[in-house]
């Protein structure tokens, strides 16, 4: 079922809320959930989301000399693998592109913060606490826009689409990879049962937070079909928009190009 987004309510799960109150409520998921959230990724989905990651950053084609906005990617998986596909920081640094980092969720900032520390990566990624619906970056500016997993829980998902295009200079690329609320057939029941009995146990044993997972898992039921989000990817301004499904429907890329 697709977001009724051109109504002031949207799905939170299985709840219809206003559209601020989400941003608020997904803000509170992602602070709970931040400690543990790449150690539930891998177990939820077995390692797989590495690889649907890797796919998504080869796909993008970054380069070092571009601008580069990750959006939602407070963790930092998407964008060490950006800066590892530059070249490394130094390449970036020389050809005098970066990677900005936008997250609505501080804790999921300091988590990506800590991971690049780990990897002795200290300059090259800015990390920054914004929605975005509203970002704080001028208007073509930059030149990749990558969000991985984070689309679905925004409130108000075609002004995202539209601030995406205002700040990508002309020629630039569009780059988003999630979830898909329906798989093919034969994967559809087990999917579903995996998804709604076994991860909210695993969060529950894991996380000690049950409840938040199973919101991620709502969440994506309730998120549009990949078909629908070309529409709002074309309806936000965006040219030569394409998807490919991936793992038998269960995740779709997307790009597009402000032109």
């Amino acid at each position: 079922m697709n977001n009724p987004q051109d109504t002031q309510q949207v799905w939170f799960g299985n709840r219809l809320v206003d559209k601020d109150s989400k941003t608020t409520m997904v803000k509170d998921v992602f602070n709970r959930v931040a400690i543990k959230y790449d150690l539930m990724n891998d177990l939820m989905s077995l390692g797989i989301h590495r690889l649907w990651k890797n796919m998504m950053v080869s796909v993008a084609n970054p380069q070092p000399y571009q601008q580069i906005l990750d959006v939602a990617g407070g963790t930092g998986d998407i964008a060490l693998r950006l800066v590892k596909a530059c070249g490394g920081i130094p390449m970036m640094q020389a050809k005098g592109g970066q990677v900005i980092v936008a997250d609505l969720t501080p804790a999921m900032l300091e988590m990506g913060q800590k991971k690049a520390l780990d990897q002795g990566i200290t300059t090259g990624i800015s990390w920054v606490n914004a929605n975005a619906e509203n970002m704080p970056i001028a208007s073509q500016t930059i030149d990749l826009y990558t969000v991985a997993f984070g689309l679905r829980n925004m409130g108000n998902i075609p002004a995202v689409l539209k601030e995406a295009h205002r700040v990508l200079k002309p020629g630039s690329q569009f780059c988003c990879l999630e979830f898909s609320p329906s798989a093919l057939p034969f994967l559809q029941r087990l999917y579903d049962l995996y998804s709604f009995h076994l991860l909210p146990k695993l969060g529950h044993l894991v996380a000690k937070d049950q409840d938040s997972y199973l919101y991620l898992v709502e969440s994506i039921r309730k998120f549009s079909s990949p078909e629908h989000l070309v529409d709002l990817l074309s309806d936000a301004g965006f040219k030569h928009v394409r998807y490919h499904s991936l793992t038998g429907g269960i995740v779709a890329i997307h790009t597009a190009w402000r032109v």
